[in-house]
């Protein structure tokens, strides 16, 4: 961590030592959470193989927050490996309009993702499943083996995985415990090839080790910029990643830089005009030549509008001649990741960016909220008994 400038001691000072030790520790957590999933792959793959014999299974990808845009990510390599259609949705829309979701005549595979899992909507919304669908089956993927979630009764099938106690973060922003439950979601989706897919988490911790130790102090740089806004780009499983990273710089800025997230096709249609001499502008490009092209179109356009206060971008390899501020390229040799695995250190620069801005910001990082107004487990969340299908 040397290479961020600041001494333990100095980091401690400025609240920012949990932070800035749980994101620096990602690369290791990664590989612990591959060698679980391995151990568990007998298990896990009974319950997917029970749950995916239900004739039109319906899959959901759920939780609050962070945990929420995980699903982003994921939707897509769930819905490929099991074949059936499959959706994110947050567990505050499924407490409010279960009935949008939730079927009787249905079988549900109810996919919750939750850092502590004591956030009041998290069982709530298993619990509605429950209450609503004559058959489901909850896999559960918690950092907190205490927490609410982990230690849900249901008589549905179940199955409740918990991620090694370094996920577990303490400080207020989700980091490793964002990443390492979006990896093991993203392994379990493609257990088969578990063994195949060592080599991709070997790749992904390099990349990380790139972010974390050499361009960490260029990303410090930016962060120094008179920035107000910030918007994060990203398309297919990076849409996920984009928001995260929206979600990130702005809470551990506690709300003092504006940030919005798009997919750079959906960028065009308005959100756009956002973009002006005090804007930062954060490209997560895709791996995949046919998905470049509307990358491509996209900064052209951007290029042509309003100039943002500075362009960066997020590239596994240099394949294009983007137009850019500083780009920052992943692979030495061209190797690639496969376009799935990409979103788990993608996630990096919107974490690191976040802590820097914050201490620049004279906040800290740990626990950047001033009033109060967010902390790590939400509060004053009342669940109401819901009993609309009955009435």
């Amino acid at each position: 961590m040397k290479s961020w400038g600041f001494s333990k001691e100095t980091l401690k000072a400025k609240g920012a030592l949990l932070t800035a030790e749980e994101i620096y520790r990602q690369p290791v957590l990664w590989r612990k959470v591959y060698d679980k999933i391995k151990s568990e792959k007998k298990s896990i793959s009974e319950f997917l193989i029970e749950a995916n014999k239900q004739d039109k299974l319906q899959v959901i990808l759920t939780g609050a927050g962070s945990s929420a845009f995980i699903g982003l990510s994921l939707l897509g390599v769930f819905a490929r490996n099991l074949k059936h259609p499959a959706s994110a949705i947050s567990t505050t829309d499924i407490v409010t309009h279960p009935l949008d979701f939730f079927s009787a005549e249905i079988p549900l595979l109810l996919i919750s993702f939750a850092r502590s899992g004591n956030s009041p909507e998290s069982v709530a919304a298993a619990a509605i499943a429950d209450q609503i669908c004559s058959q489901v089956f909850h896999l559960i993927i918690t950092c907190d083996a205490s927490g609410s979630l982990a230690n849900y009764k249901s008589d549905s099938r179940k199955y409740i995985l918990i991620l090694p106690a370094e996920a577990n973060d303490q400080s207020l922003a989700m980091t490793g415990s964002y990443s390492g439950m979006l990896l093991s979601g993203l392994l379990i989706a493609r257990l088969k090839e578990i063994d195949q897919l060592e080599s991709q988490v070997t790749t992904l911790q390099f990349y990380a080790g790139k972010l974390l130790d050499e361009f960490a102090p260029e990303l410090k740089s930016i962060a120094q910029l008179d920035f107000q806004r910030a918007v994060f780009l990203g398309s297919g499983p990076l849409y996920g990643t984009a928001t995260e990273a929206h979600l990130k710089l702005q809470e551990l800025t506690d709300g003092k830089i504006i940030c919005k997230n798009d997919s750079f096709l959906g960028f065009r249609h308005g959100p756009k005009a956002v973009i002006d001499e005090k804007t930062l502008v954060f490209f997560l490009f895709s791996n995949q030549s046919y998905v470049w092209q509307y990358e491509r179109d996209l900064m052209e356009s951007i290029g042509n509008g309003k100039k943002a206060l500075y362009v960066a971008g997020l590239m596994e390899i240099r394949s294009q001649k983007y137009d850019l501020d500083k780009a920052f390229v992943l692979s030495d040799n061209g190797s690639r990741l496969d376009e799935d695995f990409l979103p788990v250190c993608c996630i990096l620069p919107g974490q690191i960016l976040g802590f820097f801005k914050s201490i620049q910001l004279g906040l800290s990082p740990d626990s950047p909220s001033v009033s109060g107004a967010i902390s790590r487990v939400v509060k004053g969340v009342v669940i109401y008994p819901f009993n609309d299908h009955l009435s």
